[in-house]
């Protein structure tokens, strides 16, 4: 992923706040030599404190082999994207039809080691983990090795454990243009008002005020 410098994060306490409210990611493991790599979409939970990521997959996915012989993975989390028309683009000097269309979005890649959990015991407290992320308020029962009633289905998942090694991450928000530009485009995201066109309109003008 290309980050030019206008569109990396201010600090890390961006990041770590956009990834805090985003759960669900596609998981990358390397192929074998001569195949393409695995993209395995899933929810997740990151805990800032261990620096980790939970997750847990049925066991006959087929990504399991390749992650056993290449654990080096990379955990892609992609949201608040929208298409900006070129005339929003366009510079003060120079005709509307000659700005130039563009993506924003917000991305961070988490590079990670795997640590694949196959004790029963082990993988009922990493799905417990997981479950507190996702229903804070309970109504579940919980998972417990030889319990009902999720006791039986242990066999049938392996949890992972994703040490982060490494970060990157990226707000594509024209934060490089001039104001006059960064404010015509903040209208026109206003006014049409798609699918995340506020929450890119927020983007926008958070990282201009920074």
């Amino acid at each position: 992923m290309l980050i030019h410098p206008w569109d990396a994060p201010r600090d890390e306490t961006e990041w770590q706040r956009w990834l805090a409210d985003h759960d669900f990611g596609q998981l990358a493991v390397n192929g074998p030599p001569g195949e393409p790599p695995h993209v395995q979409p899933l929810h997740f939970a990151y805990d800032a404190g261990r620096r980790e990521v939970i997750t847990h997959l049925a066991r006959p996915n087929p990504l399991w082999p390749a992650l056993e012989a290449a654990p080096d993975v990379l955990l892609s989390v992609v949201d608040d994207y929208v298409f900006v028309p070129g005339p929003w683009q366009a510079a003060p000097d120079v005709p509307p039809e000659h700005g130039t269309p563009t993506s924003f979005y917000a991305a961070v890649q988490l590079r990670c080691r795997a640590h694949v959990v196959d004790d029963p015991a082990q993988k009922a407290a990493l799905l417990n983990r997981q479950v507190d992320h996702f229903q804070p308020r309970g109504g579940s029962a919980r998972a417990a090795v030889g319990e009902a009633p999720y006791g039986r289905m242990l066999a049938g998942i392996r949890g992972l454990r994703l040490e982060v090694t490494d970060v990157r991450a990226k707000f594509k928000y024209a934060s490089h243009r001039p104001a006059e530009v960064r404010d015509r485009i903040a209208a026109g995201l206003a006014a049409r008002g798609g699918p995340g066109d506020s929450r890119a309109r927020d983007h926008l003008l958070r990282r201009q005020q920074a």
